[in-house]
């Protein structure tokens, strides 16, 4: 998987404080009300491709297009939320943005097994241990938030370590998320790269 946010050698305060004050309004908003529904609709795929996998070890392809059209929208948006990059997040599943990379491989083949395992056991070996690290690196990326914002405030851009770090949390969470929805059965490794 390829999740990558390029870094942005400056940045506009004048942005900033606008996402600040008004972005619920005219960004998190709208966006949020048309991907709570495409959402639903993942869901409901990603519960058919459940089935689909355990009869047939492949995810059905239209189904996976999809799921990743609509990691890159919530990417996007990511993006402009923790003041990564400047710029208002495009509408569509269809919609690039040059400056938000994510690429997941289609897989071939799934493994039936390992479905299950994951299934009835994912919790235990997956979302507890990777859950607990996220959690005490989501407060860090709190932390990097409010800092970053007060250094873009006052220099016009980020740190580059504050940058890979919020992008890499980014990363860690969608890794476990894609491995959980059976979009992968390659084990989400403990890192920020």
């Amino acid at each position: 998987m390829t999740y990558d946010i390029k870094y942005a050698e400056s940045q506009s305060r004048g942005e900033l404080l606008l996402r600040t004050f008004f972005g619920l309004i005219y960004m998190y908003i709208p966006h949020a009300f048309i991907l709570f529904f495409l959402g639903l609709w993942g869901a409901i795929l990603g519960f058919i491709s459940f089935w689909i996998i355990l009869f047939t070890g492949r995810y059905p392809q239209s189904f996976f297009e999809y799921q990743v059209k609509l990691i890159r929208w919530q990417a996007r948006l990511s993006a402009r939320q923790l003041n990564l990059i400047d710029g208002y997040p495009a509408f569509g599943l269809d919609s690039v943005d040059e400056k938000v990379i994510v690429d997941i491989p289609y897989p071939e083949k799934l493994s039936r097994g390992m479905l299950l395992v994951k299934a009835f056991f994912g919790w235990l070996y997956v979302a507890i241990p990777h859950g607990f690290v996220l959690f005490f690196l989501a407060l860090g990326a709190y932390v990097v938030l409010f800092l970053g914002w007060w250094i873009i405030l006052f220099t016009g851009k980020l740190p580059v370590g504050f940058h890979n770090y919020l992008v890499g949390v980014l990363r860690w969470g969608q890794r476990v998320n894609l491995y959980l929805a059976n979009m992968t059965d390659e084990y989400p490794p403990f890192s920020l790269s």
